[in-house]
């Protein structure tokens, strides 16, 4: 697979709506790769417009979920 370029994830914008990163492609689209695409380790980001492709830089550790992670509430505060 040839690559374009390589980019570090925090170059990427993301946008909350569609849970997804883009990246501006010479084309005038732009790359984008999904946060699930991210959570399973893909990092390959595609322009929809071109034949372009972009290796995504980034800390998969930041994106595993671990099924023992606890959730911690916030603290109850009790006014008198």
């Amino acid at each position: 697979m040839s690559f374009y370029d390589e980019i570090e994830l925090e170059d990427f914008t993301f946008d909350s709506v569609n849970n997804i990163y883009t990246f501006p492609c010479p084309c005038g689209d732009r790359f984008e790769i999904s946060l699930e695409d991210l959570k399973n380790g893909e990092d390959v980001a595609r322009c929809p417009s071109c034949s372009l492709i972009v290796r995504v830089i980034f800390d998969e550790d930041m994106f595993v979920e671990t099924e023992d992670t606890e959730q911690v509430e916030a603290p109850v505060v009790v006014v008198a």
